[in-house]
This record gives structure tokens, C-alpha cells and sequence, in this order.
């Protein structure tokens, strides 16, 4: 036979019949048990898009205890001379049925096991490897391996396992098991890949919500006991055991997959027009606290799962920096909530250098007496100490733990850092906290402390789980809005948001956000820039850069954060207002149409200068 040698066919009927000679009589009428697998719940986003989903796939596996029966082979046997005869070819059903028992009858009486066993082995195998879409050779060294049960194909579409099942049944081949089971597949795999998670081959989650849901998103299996005969029949009389399976709770969640595509691909964009690798984007809605969006890079392909060691770390959740000025927001709003300053009281910063006990704070460039909003627009660092010197070390890091930061936003991942600060009685120390040094965060703490600014001074818990749902759409559990606490008061809140507007304004001379402006709309935000530590010291020339704010000013949709880690670029000035901003400015702008805010500003055309 082509492919197959007659040696071939001896060798695996020799191991067979080597592992049990009893096997032939053990293999008449059995009990089988069919798993039935439990569907897992779907992933959906706010619009009840799908994000994970079920594939049904089936692993072909070789019973080799039933392969060697000699009723199986017989029959199989009886086929194969059968097949091509006149009297099969014109033969009616009823008839072939007859021909197939009374030379299966005699195949029996007149062959030995061995020889019996040799044909069956001939005429299965090329049949099999053709339907299965393998080798013949390749069958044949699966079906050597010393084990009673071999897997010859796993994960088939249900299509081609149907497709095989028919082929094997028609050339009366039995024996093979055909295992039907769910396969997770991700339709946005490229897209919130974290947030997201994947479950293993084993249906178990590894990490993002599929790990933190997997109790409820993971089904339970069921199973069906039947009795069959030699040729794998099932046997009517006799009855069976049923356990229907029970599938999954499907998840929805916060983030919206039009708001999530924008953030992916400008992402993208910023990391290589600016040459960085590593950065993030969360973008908020500041009344719910509800995660529209949320990427961070390196990431990976849900679907394939390569480069996992470089790629794993979740950066807008677990990726702690420096924040550098983004952190001003602190100073001014406890300054304005204790009413010791008003957004027009004014601090002299010294021309940009001023001594302190046991060293120095400066400025990019010297300021003398500027107001509160333009310590923010101009992002002072002697100004921002200078107010945080004011409210108080005590009072201050107060401010700073109702804003969340060092400690978790208890979002559901696992993982989550929660930052933390050097020793702030230090008078160096707390100078440095003042202007986002020597102080920690992520870049989801960040967009939790301007949403608590956009959402009228109240911190919201983010929210990345809406409800689990059973599979006909009802709501099995809801999970509200939950607000932390209060961080300031309502009218302090506007005020911070009137100064943060002055940062962006295009109007304003030397603002440094003025890259984050989108043309219709009052945003309000601020940069940050930060030197990298490494080694024990600052890199002079390395910087997480990043913006963070929200619009509209007077109603905020939505709070975006940008976080780009070590830019290389050498087109512009590395910094916030001049990296991180325009990231902003082009996610902002393209959310602010998807989600058909009303512009509230006549459109001018504004000349930018670079920021920091």
C-alpha cells in the first residue's frame, strides 16, 4: 500500500498487542463518559460589544484500546474488501449491511489476530491521515507511543471535526474519540490587553479580569454516560446519565471599544513619532469613575501571547514613576480648599533659584511674583514648594492621600501598585514632594486625582465592571458608582479647574500645555516632567513626560492621562508640553466627536510654543 509498508503495520500492531493481550475481549460493550463543556461568559464592553468570546473546538484522540478490537478490525476489514465490489457498489442498504456481517463472520473465523490486526492497521491509517490533514508517517509515530489514549489533532474548528468524524464512520474506522471543549478567543485581541487578561489552556485565568472574574465567568462542565457496543454504537437499551452543563456569567464592563481604539492607535502614534517603547493612556469619566479607556505598552496579542516576559507589565496600573509637575495640582487645590490663597494670590519665586535648609529648589527659567494660576500655567517649582509650604507638611500630605495616592485604587486587577513617598519631614524630602519628586504614582492615580477635580472635588472608586449577567441579557449583579471621599469642596473644585483651564489657554505667555488644546472647547490640564533615577542618581537627559486633564472645563466628559516613558526624540525639547500634550490633544479631540460633545468655544486658529 502506498506509504505505508506492511513492516509499518507490524510494529504498532506489535505494541498494541504488547500492552495488554486481554485488551481484544475488554473492548466489547462499554460505558463512555462524554464531557460536556460549561461555556464561558462573555467579555463586553459598555455597548455589549464583544471582547471575549467561545470558540468550540474538538482534539481528536486515538483509543487504542478500542482501535485493537477484533470486531472493530474485522469490520473495517470486511469494508476495505467490500468497498470496491459490484455487489456493494449496486447493492441497497438493507443489503450491504448483510454483505458487511457475513464477511465480517468470516474475516473473524479465518484470520489470526495478528494478521487481522495488520490489515485493519493498512486500512485505517491512510484513510485516517488523509481525513485528519496529517501524514501517514506522522499517525503512524503518534499511535506508537506507549500510552493507551495518544491526542492525534487538537483545537479543530467543530466543522472540520464533523468533517473527519464522517470520513472515519463511512470506511468503518473506529476508535477515535472525538473530545468537543471551548476554546477562548479574544475578537479585540490587540486592545486592552491587560485590563483584559487570558486564561490558560486549561480554561484558568492568568491575569486582568479574567483572572480577578474567573469564578463567574467560567462555566462548569457537564457529562453524558452512555453504553456502546464494539463499533462504538450506542447501545438504546440500558439508559444513560445526563448532566447538563452550566455556562458562565457574562461581564460588562466600563470601557467603551470606540474610545479604546482612538487611545490604542494614538498611543501608537506618540510612542513612535516621540521614540519610546513604554507609556500609557487612561481616560475616565469623572462622574462614575467609570475606565472608558486604558492601554499601556509594551503589550501583546491576546490570541498569541508572545514576548510575555517583556510585554506583561501592566504600566498604567502597576508602572510607577515620578510624576513630576502633574502633582501641583496637590498645592494649589489645598491652598484654595484651607482658604489661606486665592487662585490671584501671588508668591515670589526668586528669580527662578532659592536656597533652602540643606539645599536648593530652582525653576527651568526665573519667575519673580507670580499668581497661584500661573505657578500652574508656568509650572514653578519654587512657587508650587512655596504654597505647599504655606498649607503645611502635615496638612499637605492630608491633601495628598484624599487625592488617593499611596494607596490603591482598589480597581479590579490584580497587581495594582500603590505608590508611596520618601519621609516627608525631611525638609528636602517635602520640598521635592511638592513638584513630584521623591513621591511615587501610577498613571491610573493621576487620572483618579483629576477626575476628583472634574467631578466637583468627590474621588470616585475607577470602575472598570458594570454588571455580570446572565445569558439571556438579565442583570445576575450590578456594580454602582462608589464614591471614596470628598478631597475638596465644590467651589474649590471650580477654581482648580478655571486654573488648570490657564495652563492649555493658547492665549497665555509661556503656558506650558498650550499643545493639549483642543480648538471648540475649554480643556484643562498640566504637564509633568520628570527625570529618570537609575543607579542611585537623576539621568540628566532621560524623562517620563506626561499630561494629564479633562474638558469641557465647565461640564468634563472625561479626564485623559498620558504617560510617556524615556522619549529619545531629538525634533523637540523633551517634555510634557511638548510630548505627552499632543497625545492628549489628539485622543481629546477625537473622543470629544465620538462622543458628540457640543463645542462650547468659537473655533480660532491658535499658534502654540513648546512646553515642558
Amino acid at each position: 500500500m502506498t506509504g505505508f509498508s506492511g513492516l509499518s503495520a507490524r510494529l504498532i500492531y506489535l505494541q498494541w498487542i504488547d500492552r495488554d493481550t486481554s485488551a481484544p475481549k475488554a473492548a466489547r460493550n462499554r460505558t463512555d463518559k462524554e464531557i460536556i463543556p460549561g461555556k464561558f461568559g462573555y467579555i463586553v464592553d459598555r455597548n455589549d460589544r464583544i471582547m471575549a468570546r467561545n470558540l468550540p473546538v474538538t482534539t481528536v484522540v486515538a483509543d487504542k484500546i478500542h482501535l485493537r478490537d477484533p470486531e472493530v478490525a474485522a469490520r473495517g476489514v470486511a469494508f476495505a474488501e467490500l468497498v470496491d465490489s459490484r455487489e456493494w457498489i449496486e447493492g441497497t442498504e438493507q443489503e450491504r449491511r448483510r454483505f458487511l456481517k457475513r464477511r465480517t463472520r468470516r474475516i473473524r473465523e479465518e484470520l489470526p489476530l495478528g494478521e487481522l490486526l495488520d490489515r485493519y492497521v493498512e486500512h485505517m491509517i491512510p484513510i485516517a491521515a488523509r481525513a485528519i490533514g496529517i501524514d501517514p508517517q506522522e499517525l503512524e509515530e503518534k499511535l506508537r507511543v506507549k500510552l493507551e489514549y495518544v491526542t492525534i489533532a487538537k483545537d479543530l474548528r467543530e466543522d472540520e471535526a464533523d468533517e473527519i468524524q464522517e470520513a472515519l464512520e463511512d470506511n468503518f474506522i473506529y476508535g477515535f474519540r472525538f473530545e468537543k471543549r471551548v476554546k477562548r478567543w479574544y475578537s479585540t485581541s490587540n486592545m486592552a490587553t491587560h485590563a483584559t487578561g487570558y486564561v490558560n489552556h486549561e480554561g484558568v485565568g492568568q491575569c486582568g479580569l479574567e483572572r480577578e472574574l474567573g469564578p463567574y465567568l467560567r462555566g462548569h462542565d457537564g457529562y453524558q454516560i452512555t453504553r456502546k457496543n464494539q463499533s462504538g454504537l450506542v447501545l438504546l437499551t440500558g439508559g444513560g446519565v445526563l448532566k447538563p452543563p452550566r455556562s458562565g456569567f457574562d461581564a460588562r464592563l466600563s470601557l467603551d471599544l470606540n474610545i479604546q481604539t482612538i487611545v490604542e492607535e494614538e498611543l501608537d502614534w506618540g510612542l513612535q513619532k516621540f521614540e519610546s517603547s513604554c507609556g500609557a493612556v487612561v481616560v475616565l469619566e469623572p462622574k462614575s469613575g467609570d475606565v472608558l479607556a486604558i492601554a499601556s505598552r509594551p503589550h501583546f496579542d491576546l490570541n498569541l501571547r508572545q514576548n510575555m516576559d517583556e510585554s506583561a507589565m501592566h504600566y498604567a496600573v502597576q508602572g510607577v514613576y515620578e510624576p513630576g509637575s502633574t502633582l501641583k495640582l496637590i498645592s494649589a487645590a489645598a491652598a484654595l480648599d484651607l482658604g489661606i490663597m486665592s487662585p490671584k494670590t501671588q508668591t515670589y519665586c526668586h528669580n527662578g533659584y532659592m536656597r533652602i535648609p540643606g539645599g536648593y529648589v530652582k525653576d527651568y527659567k526665573g519667575f519673580e511674583n507670580i499668581t497661584l494660576e500661573e505657578v500652574l500655567a508656568k509650572s514653578s517649582n519654587i512657587g508650587a514648594y512655596k504654597i505647599g509650604l504655606r498649607v503645611g507638611t502635615r496638612r499637605y500630605m492630608d491633601y495628598l492621600r484624599r487625592f488617593g495616592f499611596t494607596r490603591k485604587t482598589g480597581i479590579t486587577l490584580s497587581g495594582e501598585e500603590g505608590g508611596w513617598t520618601t519621609d516627608p519631614g525631611n525638609g528636602i524630602n517635602f520640598s521635592r514632594i511638592t513638584y513630584g519628586y521623591g513621591v511615587v504614582v501610577t498613571p491610573l492615580q493621576i487620572a483618579c486625582a483629576y477626575a476628583t477635580i472634574a467631578n466637583g472635588g468627590v474621588r470616585m472608586k475607577p470602575r472598570l465592571v458594570q454588571a455580570l449577567l446572565a445569558n439571556d441579557g438579565t442583570v445576575v449583579q450590578e456594580f454602582p458608582p462608589e464614591k471614596v471621599e470628598r478631597a475638596v469642596s465644590e467651589k474649590t473644585a471650580r477654581k482648580m479647574c478655571v486654573a488648570l483651564e490657564t495652563v492649555v489657554n493658547p492665549r497665555g505667555k509661556g503656558n506650558t500645555g498650550k499643545f493639549a488644546a483642543v480648538p471648540g472647547y475649554l480643556v484643562c490640564g498640566k504637564t509633568g516632567t520628570a527625570r529618570l533615577y537609575k543607579d542611585g542618581a537623576y539621568l540628566s537627559d532621560r524623562y517620563a513626560v506626561s499630561f494629564a486633564g479633562f474638558m469641557p472645563r465647565d461640564d468634563p466628559a472625561f479626564v485623559c492621562v498620558v504617560v510617556i516613558r524615556d522619549p529619545l526624540t531629538k525634533e523637540v525639547k523633551i517634555g510634557g508640553g511638548s510630548v505627552a500634550a499632543p497625545v492628549f490633544q489628539r485622543i481629546a479631540a477625537r473622543t470629544a466627536a465620538c462622543l458628540n460633545l457640543t463645542p462650547t468655544e468659537p473655533v480660532e486658529e491658535a499658534i502654540a510654543s513648546n512646553g515642558s
